[in-house]
């Protein structure tokens, strides 16, 4: 049986006039500003003259991920389907799509199947141009940044302590570190320097989590870009950027309306890599979402450990959100590759590695009843080639922790294959919850990254360079002591090394550099090898991405 790509079904899509899917979300045309006839920006005075009632936030989150993939958005936007389904009022807020990862491995991030969101080919590449402007703002800084020291750095600045770095949303190895200023006195001061990908900017951290422009404004004027010879923080306020980045990023600001291919109201806003940022789309279209809608369906990147964890620590914490229930989702084929199968074998019963890659989902599931006290249950995206054997083991462990697990094929069947769990997640929601912080405000820096490893990653210490421990005293001696964290690791495995999968006991995570990231508010920690600028791998998805003469784009996927 031949089966439609991703683009062909959403290209077969009959969209709905974006006036019309606002109408439905109670958006008043005054909020609307139309990116033509299916995508729109929603003004964020939305928030300030509503007084409706929030509705009830749910959280989906995965696995640690694998190559044999999860499904995360694919649920995320199922589940809203699913609920609409059952006649629920409901809103889904997403992250946008880099193009780093659409020209990399990913070939797109908007879903899949019968669960996607769309336009996708305006989604993934450029959309409204949020990117665009978060990249200008950052530049911008790094270049009234150079230009100071180059103008006579009336504020000490050393260059050798410069923390800025410029940013371009690609995957571009070739860039991570550079020299610049080359061509003698009138081209600027030589340094070494470097560029991040767009998604590891902390303007997009800031982006994503300011409530306002005010807010924006406060935030970025407090970001630290460098360190003067006598080790005092530089800001973009003291370099009098912030008034023109807020201006570069003023419309950006405003949350992206379009729908699901049933047509349901999707907000897709902002974008932070959950490995090394802190992986949620904007706290302005979470809140619009609950506002809008009685659910609103959220996602944070890759597995539990990474972004549930820094929605809850981080996100919840700033913005004073409280989840009503969580969904982790997981696929037999993965947890199979965590118990040790091979990728050209999942699809053979395999009880054996299926019982032993079973941990992985089970210590996310307990840090999120057991750590975060939040109500939760597992979706189970079904493949074809999953056996009743095996799905009957997943349900048999999961009931031991006392979470219930449905089935979910809502990538073959959209919002009807999301029907079961939608009725699971409204009785969750129900549910009286003792929402918790993995860690407290008054723990020092050090104690923060502890109390990540033991409760969160399982793991048994933590070991803090030298280099690490002098960088955490410098950020506690000029008042970050009290930041939350974000931990920055690998997405492949609960520890700081990638080959380590399942659920490993007994691991140290090891912290090469601390920093800190003052405009977003918290406390950037390295681990392992990571990296803020990926490259691209051996056959880029760019390799089948095309365009015909009439502008019909296929290769997105």
């Amino acid at each position: 049986m031949a089966y439609l790509s991703d683009i062909e079904i959403a290209q077969a899509t009959k969209m709905k006039h974006i006036r019309e899917i606002a109408a439905a979300a109670g958006v008043d045309e005054k909020y609307l500003e139309q990116y033509g006839n299916y995508k729109a920006k929603v003004d964020y005075s939305l928030l300030k003259e509503s007084n409706r009632k929030d509705g009830k936030l749910i959280l989906v989150t995965a696995i640690t991920p694998t190559p044999a993939g999860e499904g995360k958005t694919t649920t995320t936007i199922g589940l809203s389907d699913g609920l609409k389904k059952i006649g629920k009022n409901v809103v889904v807020a997403l992250r946008e799509p880099s193009l780093g990862p659409v020209f990399g491995v990913k070939g797109g991030a908007a879903g899949g199947g019968y669960a996607q969101v769309v336009p996708m080919e305006d989604i993934n590449l450029h959309f409204t141009g949020d990117f665009h402007a978060i990249g200008a703002a950052n530049n911008l800084l790094a270049a009234m940044l150079d230009n100071h020291i180059y103008q006579g750095n009336a504020l000490n600045i050393d260059p050798r302590r410069i923390t800025w770095r410029r940013c371009v949303d690609m995957n571009d190895r070739q860039l991570r570190f550079v020299t610049d200023g080359l061509g003698g006195r009138v081209n600027g001061v030589p340094r070494e320097d470097g560029y991040d990908i767009t998604v590891a900017s902390e303007i997009m951290a800031v982006f994503c989590l300011a409530s306002s422009i005010a807010d924006l404004k406060a935030r970025l004027s407090r970001i630290v870009v460098a360190y003067t010879y006598d080790e005092k923080p530089v800001t973009a306020g003291d370099l009098k950027a912030v008034g023109a980045m807020a201006a570069l990023l003023k419309d950006a600001l405003k949350p992206n309306l379009v729908q699901t291919l049933e047509g349901t109201p999707a907000f897709v806003h902002g974008g932070p890599f959950a490995n090394i940022a802190h992986g949620c789309n904007s706290v302005i279209a979470t809140k619009m979402a609950m506002k809008l809608g009685d659910y609103a369906v959220t996602e944070a990147g890759f597995g539990a450990d990474l972004g549930a964890e820094k929605f809850l620590d981080i996100k919840c914490r700033m913005a004073d959100l409280t989840p009503s229930a969580v969904v982790v989702v997981a696929t037999v084929r993965a947890l199979k590759m965590h118990g040790g199968s091979p990728k050209t074998e999942l699809g053979s019963e395999n009880l054996e590695t299926l019982e032993k890659g079973i941990p992985n989902l089970l210590r996310h599931v307990s840090n999120i009843k057991n750590v975060y006290k939040l109500p939760c249950v597992v979706a189970v995206n079904r493949f074809p080639t999953d056996t009743d054997a095996e799905i009957e083991l997943v349900i048999e462990k999961c009931k031991a922790l006392g979470v219930n697990v449905v089935l979910s094929t809502v990538w073959a069947d959209g919002g009807a294959g999301g029907v079961a769990l939608a009725e699971e997640v409204v009785r969750l929601c129900e549910e009286p919850n003792d929402f918790s912080f993995s860690y407290a405000d008054e723990l020092s820096i050090a104690e923060k990254i502890e109390a990540v490893t033991k409760r969160v990653y399982g793991g048994e210490g933590v070991n803090i360079t030298p280099a690490a421990q002098k960088q955490i005293a410098q950020l506690e001696a000029l008042g970050y002591g009290k930041c939350p964290i974000c931990v920055a690791k690998t997405q492949y495995s609960f520890s700081d090394d990638p080959t380590k999968l399942g659920a490993p006991e007994g691991f140290t995570v090891t912290v090469r550099n601390v920093k800190v990231s003052a405009g977003a508010g918290f406390v950037v920690v390295l681990t392992g090898d990571i990296m803020t600028m990926p490259g691209l791998p051996r056959v880029p998805a760019a390799e089948r991405i095309d365009v015909d003469d009439n502008g019909m784009i296929s290769g997105l996927f």
